[in-house]
């Protein structure tokens, strides 16, 4: 990585589902920017593993169990981070799931319910739990995704559930401002365990490039380069935005 700043000195930074891929590379980048990171997934050793990388970076940081859709594992997330670090300067809300690839009309309730649950309104719980900690100036970042602008047929209303936090980002902004500030980055296609059934067929992964400016799939730095800036300084005049990261694939005007 080029040398890279120390905007996030003295901060201190919750990630969710950071112990891989997107996640667990914003949480590196804000930590190699000088912030204490708070880290969580679902599965106790996923977060041990991801913290012993972290530390291994000289980065200070701070590993929860959370499955962000269990309402006592947020509020102790929060609570643990106020406990050693007294404070939250930025949240990143990145969990999500996508547990089906059947049209939205054929979508069983229950899947409905657990893309809504996780996608959306746990990232509301959240912050409803954080609200009190944050300090003035502080940042949320939403993690949405290019499918957000176009929900793609195999994953639709996982898109929709996406577009979603576009109107959350824009809505929250006007509620917390001026004190905090509320934007979201929207990943284009990124190889990660997430996205294995897209990227690992050559076929599609070719396609997805041809249709790209940039002829290349996105990487978990690109991704973490864009929340840090949106979550430092940087942008301290820019809120309920939405910052694509996606090289040229088409999303607006």
């Amino acid at each position: 990585m080029e040398k890279i700043g120390k905007r996030f000195e003295g901060k201190v930074a919750i990630v969710t589902a950071s112990t891989q891929g997107i996640g667990f590379s914003i949480a590196e980048r804000l930590g190699l920017e000088g912030a204490s990171v708070v880290i969580s997934s679902r599965k106790q050793n996923n977060v041990d593993e991801a913290v012993e990388k972290l530390k291994a970076r000289g980065i200070e940081v701070l590993g929860v169990v959370c499955h962000v859709s269990n309402a006592q594992q947020r509020k102790n997330l929060i609570d643990k981070t106020v406990q050693k670090y007294g404070k939250i300067d930025v949240i990143v809300s990145n969990a999500a799931a996508n547990p089906s690839v059947d049209v939205i009309l054929e979508t069983k309730e229950s899947v409905l319910d657990k893309l809504w649950e996780i996608n959306v309104k746990s990232s509301i719980l959240l912050l409803k739990d954080a609200a009190p900690y944050l300090q003035k100036g502080s940042s949320v970042v939403f993690i949405s995704s290019i499918g957000a602008y176009q929900p793609q047929s195999s994953m639709a209303m996982y898109g929709v559930t996406k577009t979603a936090l576009l109107g959350l980002t824009k809505a929250l902004a006007s509620e917390m401002a001026p004190d905090t500030r509320v934007n979201c980055v929207a990943p284009g296609f990124v190889p990660t365990h997430f996205a294995d059934f897209i990227t690992k067929n050559d076929a599609v992964r070719k396609a997805i490039e041809e249709r790209t400016l940039l002829n290349r799939l996105g990487t978990t730095e690109d991704m973490a380069a864009a929340t840090a800036f949106l979550a430092s300084d940087d942008a301290s005049y820019i809120t309920g935005e939405t910052l694509v990261v996606a090289g040229g694939i088409p999303s607006r005007l």
